[in-house]
């Protein structure tokens, strides 16, 4: 039987959505407020969950302090308190949508995580605004 754990971080960054390809004017239509020239920033909320069988000896799906110090030194110490355009190497040519910074943090725990588990990134944006992936 399969079982899924979860593990909720918090993190504060800023960023800007900017297509270079367009104009100043096709991106403040598009992206609006969010391509603000001096950036914006969110405190953005994100559940790292794993999905399956449990350990016969140990009970656990996988060690949720291990995954803490996953997230912590792979994802906070890279995204936190920092502008996504400007300090980290991941959105130097890559809009840093929720969708894109989802993919990312994916992208990123998958290398640190056993293939046999299935990984999921959740990231809220806003209370309101929310990503996943993969999607359902």
């Amino acid at each position: 039987m399969k079982v899924k754990v979860s593990r909720k971080e918090h993190f504060n960054a800023a960023h800007r959505l900017h297509n270079p390809a367009w104009t100043a004017e096709e991106n403040s239509r598009i992206f609006g407020k969010c391509n603000n020239p001096n950036y914006h920033g969110h405190n953005y909320e994100l559940i790292v969950s794993l999905t399956g069988e449990a350990d016969p000896d140990t009970g656990y799906v996988f060690d949720l302090k291990v995954l803490s110090d996953l997230i912590r030194e792979h994802v906070l110490l890279k995204f936190d308190h920092k502008n996504l355009n400007l300090d980290t190497e991941y959105f130097k040519n890559l809009n840093p949508t929720a969708e894109n910074i989802t993919l990312i943090i994916w992208r990123i725990l998958r290398q640190h995580i056993d293939s046999n588990l299935d990984l999921k990134i959740t990231l809220y944006e806003t209370e309101r605004n929310f990503v996943e992936y993969p999607a359902d």
